[in-house]
């Protein structure tokens, strides 16, 4: 039997190949002229998206001058609860929550809606919430606002169901390279994560679109669109951008400490996991289908805790920047954790459009700048690629993906020196996280949406009605993946 499934597989692969092949044969030039456009859209969407954030966090910070934080940020969270949830209700429901498993959905050949409304709604959706203070990440939105704009790309095209399946995880990827400025990261997540497959005629599609998709992005913010970025300049071009710059010493002796470090981030990883999935099977069973209610009510709870924080917790986007560059003692590090751990849960829980990546890079961070400063007051020694390590080491026992949590991780830094401590730190919190469970978040989160889509269908037909799915971008349809009723 086992046979038979690695013959149908392998013969499906060859088919897939076959056709994308036949495609750039006859098209080639269409294809690269939808790849470029493809490229384009997702550095686009994911800039404005960056851009849209930081101009509300500026307008957000400056109120907080002359107004009263209990006032602000509640009021301005159930605000932008309700105008997200609002957007998302009445024009593209699939624009919900973070965006990743709904495009793993679609590449696992599920009725998702996708196309360029979906793409459209989860911006400015997201723009809001983020903005408003819900404390998630742009990189899930920018996955699916890519993966919207090359599935448009593909109809456009009359592309083969293969080939759509190729240019829309080359989207997702390219989102992730535009927003972290990581076209490595990109290709090899959408080769990691949304494809598991090396073929090389994929690979090369994949790898194009990134890197489209990273070149687009430093010429926009050239153009002024994204005022945060600097991988462009007029007069010299292109040019090296690093957020950090540490000064990497990685010794012998650091192996040892890195695979500790590795074997704590995997633990408090997956109870990180474990955390968002119960809070969103809560938010599920509390608030069913309101998502106005729920994003509003979340957004005015974040918003009051944040309230009776330091000034320091005010601009999450901040916090990274502490943690990244070691300005913060132990008490501050495991502050950053707490509080992160809780409140980007209850968000995502909240069905708000926002992704976990970014809050998990700070996560990561805290534990790896708490860790070090341990680790100098025991023994006397400094092992200063802790903060990156960590950095890397959760995302990967969360995702699943060491290989792209690595080069996420190195994308901040862009120092060569730290791919290894990064390499150890990645593969032993990826191995220790699948002891629990192998199953990324995202996934479970598809078996989460897959147990929803059924109870609504049990209550639509205790009420003698059918569920009657709403082709296009209307509504999101049923899908099936693999369910894990583990937690």
């Amino acid at each position: 039997m086992s046979e038979n499934i690695d013959l149908n597989k392998n013969s499906h692969q060859v088919n897939s190949s076959y056709s994308i092949r036949k495609l750039l044969q006859q098209s080639w030039l269409v294809v690269v002229f939808a790849l470029m456009l493809t490229g384009l859209g997702a550095a686009l969407t994911g800039t404005l998206f960056k851009a849209g954030v930081h101009a509300l966090d500026e307008w957000r910070l400056a109120l907080l001058q002359d107004l009263p934080a209990w006032f602000v940020l509640p009021a301005l969270g159930g605000l932008g609860g309700l105008i997200s949830g609002t957007l998302i209700t009445q024009l593209a429901p699939a624009a919900s929550g973070s965006g990743i498993s709904q495009i793993m959905a679609f590449l696992r050949h599920r009725p998702v809606p996708m196309g360029i409304k979906v793409g459209i709604v989860k911006l400015f959706a997201g723009i809001v919430a983020i903005g408003s203070g819900f404390p998630l990440g742009p990189e899930g939105p920018s996955v699916q606002m890519g993966g919207s704009v090359a599935w448009q790309m593909a109809r456009w095209l009359k592309a083969p169901i293969a080939f759509r399946r190729v240019i829309v995880a080359a989207g997702g990827g390219a989102g992730i390279a535009a927003v972290f400025s990581a076209p490595i990261g990109g290709f090899i997540y959408a080769i990691e994560e949304l494809l598991n497959s090396a073929r090389p005629v994929v690979l090369l599609l994949v790898v194009v679109t990134t890197f489209w998709a990273d070149t687009w992005a430093d010429v926009l913010q050239a153009i002024g669109l994204d005022p945060t970025a600097g991988g462009f300049d007029r007069s010299l071009g292109f040019q090296l951008e690093r957020a950090y710059t540490p000064l990497v010493h990685f010794r012998p002796i650091d192996l040892g400490y890195l695979i500790a470090l590795g074997v704590i981030v995997g633990v408090l990883a997956e109870c990180y996991c474990r955390y968002v999935l119960t809070m969103q099977r809560q938010g599920n069973y509390w608030f069913k289908d309101h998502l106005i209610l729920r994003m509003v009510i979340c957004g005015i709870v974040l918003g009051g805790m944040y309230s009776f924080l330091p000034e320091t917790f005010h601009h999450v986007g901040g916090l990274q920047n502490i943690i990244a560059g070691g300005n913060a003692d132990i008490a501050m590090a495991l502050g950053t954790f707490v509080v992160l751990f809780f409140s980007t849960g209850l968000a995502a829980a909240s069905g708000a459009p926002g992704g976990l990546f970014y809050p998990m890079l700070t996560l990561g961070g805290a534990i790896g700048l708490a860790c070090g400063s341990w680790v100098e007051a025991l023994t006397g020694h400094v092992p200063d690629t802790f903060i990156f390590a960590g950095m890397g080491a959760f995302v990967a026992a969360c995702s699943r993906t060491p290989i792209t949590a690595m080069f996420l991780a190195f994308a901040l830094t862009k120092d060569l020196l730290i791919l290894k401590p990064l390499l150890v730190a990645c593969i032993t919190s990826f191995l220790v996280a699948r002891l629990f469970n192998e199953h990324s978040i995202y996934v479970r989160q598809m078996g989460i949406d897959l147990n929803e889509e059924r109870k609504v269908q049990a209550r639509l037909e205790k009420k003698g009605g059918v569920l009657q799915p709403i082709s296009g971008n209307i509504r999101r349809k049923p899908f099936s993946p693999p369910p894990d009723n583990q937690t």
